[in-house]
């Protein structure tokens, strides 16, 4: 990347303690069980990311990352940090962020691919039917066809309920002229 673009996107704005114009998503993965765990994050300050990682990861968990400097505090607080360069090398024996790095490749390929314009007050929506496909796709050990996801699918909407306001980020319903 040149070097004035990278300066251009990693302005610091303050308020969101990360870069301008972009939204914060933090991810894991399980490599036992091989499911994911996404959210949006107001921020990527280390003190949120971090109240982030304590929430979704058991502590004493061995944690696989890259050397990003908010996970520098993770020995700490009783996790079992393992990291790899991405300067040097990315993979180092079982130490590599392959597995979630894949993640973010379907999760924004459906985004600029599939959605197109995705408003960053539904991301979080968004996030979360990537993290179902993910989680339910199908492999040799979870031979699921799309039957069967959509059973799952609509087993978990029963007694959730999305308004017109939650949807279009108004208060309001429209009124019979706007349609």
């Amino acid at each position: 990347m040149h070097k004035s673009r990278r300066a251009k996107i990693q302005a610091r704005d303050g308020l969101n303690g990360g870069y301008v114009g972009k939204t914060a998503v933090f991810g894991a993965l399980d490599r036992d069980l091989r499911k994911i765990r996404a959210t949006v994050l107001p921020n990527v300050a280390r003190k949120t990311l971090q109240q982030e990682i304590f929430q979704a990861i058991e502590s004493g968990s061995t944690v696989y990352s890259d050397q990003a400097s908010v996970y520098d505090r993770l020995l700490l607080a009783g996790y079992m940090h393992l990291t790899v360069n991405h300067t040097k090398e990315y993979v180092n024996g079982q130490v590599h962020t392959q597995g979630i790095d894949n993640f973010w490749s379907l999760l924004k390929r459906g985004l600029t691919g599939t959605y197109v314009a995705v408003e960053p007050f539904h991301l979080d929506r968004y996030v979360d039917e990537q993290v179902f496909r993910y989680n339910n796709r199908a492999t040799k050990d979870n031979p699921l066809d799309d039957a069967d996801r959509f059973a799952l699918a609509v087993s978990q909407i029963a007694g959730k309920r999305l308004t017109y306001a939650e949807l279009t980020g108004k208060t309001e319903p429209p009124s019979s002229a706007e349609f």
